[in-house]
């Protein structure tokens, strides 16, 4: 019994503190597994696309769950029912994440947020060892008395809940209290985008198909009848068999609507430049859009160049433009009546990973962000 009491605490306590680091990562950018959900969603296609709304409550519950049972784990609360819920989580995200590991519909599962990135075959492999530790908790947890009385315990449930909620909330209306993208204050957007000398890069295995006779066939580079005319080349494959270094920030590209790239114009500057980010017009608040204007004005008044950001084409930005401009009342100038100058596209990804907002905006000089607000 005392061998069972010392693998059951020693379980819980594990997986207390994996959901735990789980779910704060998560609760630090709600908004980030929100998109990380749909991009699944995406991925997955049918039905599943018709579920695009219900992502952010299921990104909340998740977080959610995640927390209350990393405290409850954590501070031996309720296990007998912990033990179960955790078993069943895992029963269900273990096969799961062996499938998105074989189809790959996305590059990182998001399991840790921004903070930790594992590849989808990591994923599941650390979910394997979380399955066995869950078992093991369940099989120990007998052995495993209270540590409180059940006021006390529905005490640290209420309070888990409470705090999860809170902490959600704020970074909902707030940018995530930390940045672990590489897009932070602080950070140098052109020395993250670099790629050292003695980086190894993607490596692909190259094959090549030819026909003969109406028969295909597939070679690789070291026998295809280059010189051979009685085979016709038909198409070349390439598989990629090793992931190379990927810089930090690697696709910041950022086009006019004329299509002329100005990334370099504008991280080369040596005064402050606002890049306001609206990812998805159709998305962007327009309550707000009236601060964006203020903010265009002190730009103007500073001799300062100014941005709007979006993945939106050329037609979606005039017609919100137009919007905008018939609700406009004041008269005054706004940057929606000059979109051309104003507005330049960038990739919508992108956009939202340069900040959880839609409007949100960032200041750069020097190639370096100096500020980072919503709005």
């Amino acid at each position: 019994m005392k061998t069972k009491s010392i693998f059951g605490h020693l379980a819980r306590l594990l997986l207390g503190l994996v959901f735990i680091f789980s779910g704060f990562v998560k609760a630090v950018d709600p908004l980030g597994t929100t998109y990380k959900i749909e991009d699944y969603l995406k991925a997955f296609g049918g039905f599943f696309t018709d579920l695009m709304p219900l992502a952010q409550p299921a990104a909340i519950a998740l977080i959610a769950i995640e927390i209350l049972l990393g405290i409850c784990l954590v501070t031996n609360v309720k296990t007998q029912w912990t033990s179960w819920i955790t078993l069943l989580f895992y029963l269900v995200m273990t096969p799961l994440t062996l499938y998105i590991a074989l189809t790959n519909p996305v590059s990182d599962c998001g399991c840790f947020g921004d903070a930790l990135v594992l590849t989808n075959w990591q994923t599941f492999y650390k979910n394997v060892v979380l399955l066995i530790l869950a078992i093991a908790l369940l099989i120990c947890r007998k052995a495993v008395y209270p540590t409180f009385v059940w006021q006390v315990e529905w005490g640290i449930i209420l309070l888990s809940v409470l705090l999860a909620g809170g902490f959600m909330f704020y970074n909902l209306s707030h940018l995530p209290v930390v940045d672990f993208r590489p897009y932070k204050v602080g950070n140098n957007i052109p020395e993250l985008m670099e790629f050292p000398e003695d980086a190894e890069p993607d490596q692909y295995e190259i094959s090549f198909i030819y026909e003969k006779e109406g028969v295909e066939q597939e070679f690789d580079l070291t026998n295809y009848p280059k010189n051979d005319s009685t085979w016709t080349f038909v198409r070349q494959n390439s598989r990629l068999i090793k992931k190379g270094y990927e810089p930090p920030i690697h696709d910041f590209e950022i086009l006019t609507m004329d299509y002329e790239d100005i990334t370099f114009d504008i991280l080369e500057s040596e005064t402050p430049v606002t890049l306001v980010v609206m990812y998805d017009l159709s998305k962007t608040e327009r309550k707000v859009l009236d601060q964006v204007t203020d903010l265009y004005h002190n730009c103007l008044s500073r001799q300062e160049s100014f941005y709007i950001l979006t993945g939106a084409g050329e037609d979606d930005i005039l017609a919100f433009c137009e919007e905008i401009e018939q609700a406009n009342t004041s008269n005054r100038l706004t940057p929606y009546n000059h979109p051309e100058v104003v507005f330049c596209t960038c990739d919508p990804v992108t956009l939202k990973t340069i900040v959880r907002a839609n409007p949100g905006a960032i200041v750069v000089k020097d190639g370096i962000i100096i500020d980072k607000f919503r709005f």
